[in-house]
């Protein structure tokens, strides 16, 4: 089970996914474009604090650990899974506010599943979470002040 969390969130994808069946219900175009801009974000700036903390991952570091997914190349801190996972759950939690706490508990079982897969520690997580809410509020107040302006056609 989290190895196949693992991998639907590489990169956002079960995000991108659930944003763009939302937005296609609801006929919300501006959901997917916030959601895709969090996962674009939060993407960028983990892989950016990635190569500034340089950390070594958990199965590189101690080799008794055998990571179940295969073990990435770039540093271990912060994670992109939760980065990306926190980003996208807080902006779907954003423009659904009833489906929060199912995108919650998606984002922490997709974070969890990179501990569990032995790639990362749980601080990786934590830094990712954080990280991937600044970029989700930051990017929702810039949404919001676009559509007072009539930007999104919404006003």
């Amino acid at each position: 089970m989290f190895e196949w969390l693992s991998r639907v969130g590489s990169f956002g994808l079960v995000w991108l996914a659930l944003a763009l069946v939302l937005a296609l219900l609801w006929r919300r175009p501006a959901l997917f474009v916030v959601v895709l801009a969090a996962d674009a974000v939060a993407d960028l700036l983990a892989a950016l604090l990635k190569h500034l903390t340089g950390e070594q991952r958990p199965a590189a570091r101690f080799p008794e650990l055998h990571p179940l997914v295969h073990l990435p190349n770039d540093s271990s801190f912060p994670s992109g899974h939760a980065a990306t996972s926190f980003a996208c759950a807080t902006v779907l939690s954003a423009f659904a506010p009833r489906l929060a706490p199912g995108f919650v508990v998606l984002a922490c079982a997709i974070a969890y599943s990179r501990v569990y897969v032995a790639v990362h520690y749980p601080l990786d997580l934590v830094g990712g979470a954080v990280l991937g809410v600044l970029v989700a509020l930051a990017l929702l107040a810039a949404f919001r002040g676009a559509s007072r302006r009539g930007a999104f056609g919404t006003r």
